[in-house]
């Protein structure tokens, strides 16, 4: 589906995005970028930015401050808010609009039993996990959808997530905790990978800013390289390991079966995982 198709949503038939901080904001950015009218769009936010304020009056889209400033019955509601609010924000939403529109989340640990708790048992829900990388188009986000969900509720979800990257269908909600723990979180993973490479330059006796240059850009091209390339992650780090040469030697540490990346990466994954867990038990 395209966003810039009239079909799509329509100020009769409007996209409400509720709440717009980081993720909201990289979202909003990416369908207007995709042609999705602003006249379609209304956004309730509190405490709008001058940076939002700003794109509103550029786009064309509508910034309210209260629910009871959305006068048009949504065809979509995009939920922005922290998992804490929803017990709040919900009922007065389910209120005023039923289970007249698709209902999306972005909400972290938040499961569809809550959400159809909140917004009534027979409400049309996606939940999605998305990650940081979509304020440059670069995202990847995990889908699930509840029973009462439609193909077109669907292909509508999609539609809106492949703005800013990638999108999977995942066979059950349990899998967002492993999401959450590869892809939501993993962009912290990278940046600390940063860190880290820049930390073992200056160990080196490179000066910072040089170190963290040299780390940011290799990760950077690296990424990069990997994206273009069709071939495997482990083809690509044998291409660049002579045998018997440095690479090979810092591999040697990092691929240690014991220490290294991947048992430090698998119990971090988890790690995060459980904790989404945890979080969903207790929404």
């Amino acid at each position: 589906m395209n966003l810039s198709d009239p079909a799509a949503f329509s100020p009769d038939a409007p996209l409400v995005l509720l709440g717009c901080g980081k993720m909201g904001g990289a979202l909003l950015a990416g369908w207007l970028e995709q042609g999705l009218s602003g006249a379609a769009v209304q956004v309730i936010e509190p405490a709008p930015s001058p940076e939002l304020n700003a794109l509103a009056a550029a786009s064309g889209f509508t910034v309210v401050s209260a629910l009871d400033g959305i006068t048009t019955v949504p065809k979509a509601m995009l939920l922005a808010i922290k998992p804490q609010m929803m017990a709040d924000v919900l009922p007065p939403v389910a209120a005023r609009f039923g289970e007249a529109p698709l209902y999306v989340s972005i909400a972290a640990g938040t499961g569809i039993d809550t959400f159809e708790r909140l917004l009534g048992a027979n409400a049309r829900i996606v939940r999605v996990m998305p990650n940081t990388p979509s304020a440059v188009a670069k995202g990847a986000s995990a889908l699930f959808a509840n029973t009462h969900a439609t193909d077109h509720d669907k292909n509508l979800s999609a539609a809106l997530l492949d703005a800013v990257g990638i999108t999977v269908w995942l066979d059950a909600e349990a899998q967002m905790d492993a999401v959450t723990g590869v892809s939501g979180s993993g962009p912290a993973y990278v940046f600390h990978l940063i860190e880290a490479l820049a930390q073992g330059g200056i160990a080196e006796g490179l000066a910072p800013e040089l170190a963290m240059r040299l780390a940011r850009q290799t990760v950077i091209g690296a990424a990069a390289l990997a994206d273009a390339s069709s071939e495997s992650a482990g083809t690509l780090r044998k291409n660049v390991t002579s045998p018997g040469g440095t690479t090979a030697a810092a591999l040697a540490v990092l691929m240690d079966a014991e220490s290294g990346f991947p048992a430090l990466m698998t119990r971090g994954v988890c790690a995060a995982a459980e904790r989404s867990r945890e979080l969903s038990k207790n929404s």
